[in-house]
């Protein structure tokens, strides 16, 4: 990849990262889904009662954030060997084809 595509992807992903957090200033609440389902439950249905609990209640929001990444970091990790592992298969077959 050229070194100008890289800078370009770089420079978007930074404007996409930082335009809205301009833009919305201190207005901005990124909530998770969680939290839009468990409104729209208590709307529809004021009496309900969950009839399951969490089964580990992280002590603050970074540490439910960090558990968040680490999850998301090892699906991609998964992911990732699982297409190596089909890419680098399908090379094998193609030399030992020659």
């Amino acid at each position: 990849m050229k070194k100008s595509t890289i800078i370009g992807i770089i420079v978007v992903i930074v404007l996409l990262t930082v335009i809205p957090l301009i833009s919305l200033g201190g207005k901005a609440e990124f909530g998770g889904a969680d939290g839009e389902a468990e409104n729209v439950i208590g709307e529809i249905n004021p009496d309900y009662e969950p009839w399951a609990d969490p089964v580990m209640e992280p002590a603050s929001g970074e540490i439910e954030s960090l558990l968040f990444a680490l999850q998301a970091a090892i699906g991609a990790g998964v992911i990732g060997y699982f297409i190596g592992r089909t890419k680098r298969r399908s090379e094998s077959e193609k030399t030992n084809e020659n």
